[in-house]
C-alpha cells in the first residue's frame, strides 16, 4: 500500500511522512477515527513506507523488493492481530491470515461486519483471544529480516480479550527494539486507558464530499455526477458509507423495506386501529429475530432504524442540506416525517438503542423486536 493509493488525508500522510525523515517514529502509535475514512490503508501505507529503502519525501517507491513484498502484505517484518471467531478453522490470527490479507487487497475500506460476513460468520462475536498475545510477544522476539523495523498492526484493538489487552500493555511498555506498533481503532474508549496514554494518537478525520464524489465517479461508471455528490453528502465523510449507499442503489434495500414496513404497521395499529397491522407486527418481528439473519444485521437494522428516525425529526425542518438520504427514503419521509416530533422522537431513539444494545449482549430477539413493535405503536402515535 502506497500513500497515492489513499483517499484524500493529506495532512495525516504529510504527518506521518515528517515523522519518518524526521527519525522520529513512536514506538506505539493509535489511528483514530470513523469506520471507512481510511485508517488501516494509511497504517499499512506508512508501514511501507518506513521499510522502504528507496522512498522518496511523498511515499515508498513501490518497486524494491521490499515494497512489493508489503503490497503482497507478505513481508517477515510486518505482523498482523485482528478479531477472529475460534473453531475448526484455527484459534489465532495466523489461522486467518490467508483470508485477512485478500480481503485487504480485494478492498482496504472495511468494517468488522464486512470481514464477519467474509467470514461466514455473520451470527457470531469475534474477538482477538488471550492467546493471540502470546503470539505477538513471539513473532516481535524475533530477529528482524536485514535490521529493518519490526511492524505489528492490531486492527480493532478495542476487541481484544482482558488478558491479551494488559499483556500488551506490558509490550508497549518495555517495547523491544525497531519494533513499532499501529492500533487502528474505531472505538478508542474502549481501550484501557493505560495502552491509550502509552500511543500517540493520530486522528484520522472524515473525507470531504468532494474527495468521495471524485472516487466514486471514477470507480463507478454508472454512477452519474449528480448521484455521485447525493450519495457523497450521504456518506458522512466514510468512503465505506458511500460503498454501501452505492450497493443499495442497486437493489440492497432490505434495511429501508423493514424500516418502513415496521414504521407504517405501528402507524395503522396505533393511529387507525387496525389490529390487522398488529398482526404484520408480530410476523415482522419473527422475521427479524430469525438466527439466519444474524446478529450482527440486526444490530445493522437498528442502527440504520435510528439514522432514519433522525432524518426523519431533521425533514421537518426542509433544510436539505442536513437531510442524508436516498431518493426512495426522501419519498417515504415526506409522508411519515410529520408523526416524528419533538415529543416522540427521543423516546423512540432510546427504544432502538436499547434494542441494539440488548441484541449485542446475546437478548432473545423475538422477545426483543416484538417488544420494540409495542413501544413504536405508542410512540409513533403522540
Amino acid at each position: 500500500m502506497q500513500f497515492r493509493n489513499i483517499i484524500g488525508q493529506e495532512e495525516v500522510k504529510q504527518q506521518l511522512r515528517q515523522a519518518v525523515r524526521d527519525g522520529r517514529i513512536p514506538h506505539a502509535q493509535l489511528f483514530t477515527g470513523i469506520s471507512g475514512v481510511g485508517k488501516l490503508p494509511l497504517a499499512l501505507a506508512y508501514a511501507q513506507y518506513i521499510a522502504c529503502p528507496n522512498r522518496t519525501d511523498e511515499d515508498s517507491c513501490g518497486t524494491c523488493p521490499t515494497c512489493l513484498q508489503y503490497q503482497k502484505l507478505q513481508h517477515p517484518d510486518l505482523h498482523f492481530a485482528f478479531p477472529i471467531v475460534k473453531g475448526d478453522a484455527g484459534d489465532v490470527c495466523d489461522d486467518f491470515m490467508d483470508k485477512f490479507r485478500s480481503m485487504i487487497l480485494s478492498q482496504p475500506y472495511f468494517d468488522i461486519d464486512d470481514w464477519y460476513r467474509y467470514l461466514g460468520v455473520e451470527t457470531k462475536q469475534g474477538m482477538i483471544y488471550e492467546k493471540e498475545s502470546g503470539e505477538i510477544l513471539r513473532k516481535l522476539s524475533l530477529k528482524s529480516f536485514g535490521d529493518g523495523y519490526k511492524v505489528m498492526i492490531i486492527w480493532l484493538p478495542e476487541k481484544m480479550h482482558v488478558a491479551c489487552a494488559n499483556k500488551l500493555l506490558k509490550l508497549l511498555e518495555e517495547p523491544p527494539m525497531k519494533t513499532v506498533f499501529l492500533l487502528v481503532s474505531e472505538q478508542p474508549e474502549l481501550l484501557l486507558t493505560t495502552i491509550v496514554s502509552r500511543t500517540q494518537e493520530v486522528r484520522v478525520p472524515r473525507l470531504t464530499e468532494a474527495e468521495i464524489a471524485e472516487v466514486l465517479l471514477r470507480d463507478h461508471s454508472d454512477v452519474s455526477p449528480s448521484l455521485a455528490a447525493d450519495i457523497a453528502h450521504m456518506s458522512s465523510g466514510s468512503y465505506l458509507t458511500a460503498l454501501k449507499v452505492v450497493d443499495e442503489n442497486e437493489g440492497n434495500s432490505q434495511n429501508f423495506n423493514d424500516f418502513v414496513a415496521l414504521m407504517r404497521n405501528a402507524w395503522l395499529v396505533g393511529q387507525k386501529k387496525d389490529y390487522s397491522a398488529l398482526l404484520q407486527l408480530r410476523k415482522w418481528s419473527l422475521d427479524m429475530a430469525d438466527s439466519n439473519l444474524g446478529r450482527e444485521k440486526q444490530k445493522a437494522f437498528l442502527q440504520y432504524a435510528q439514522r432514519q428516525l433522525r432524518e426523519n425529526y431533521i425533514y421537518n425542518f426542509h433544510c436539505a442540506d442536513m437531510n442524508y438520504q436516498t431518493e426512495a427514503e426522501r419519498n417515504f419521509s415526506s409522508k411519515f416525517a410529520p408523526f416524528i416530533h419533538e415529543n416522540n422522537v427521543e423516546r423512540m431513539m432510546d427504544e432502538l438503542s436499547k434494542a441494539e444494545q440488548q441484541i449485542a449482549q446475546n437478548g432473545n430477539a423475538k422477545i426483543i423486536f416484538f417488544d420494540l413493535c409495542l413501544q413504536m405503536i405508542v410512540l409513533v402515535k403522540k
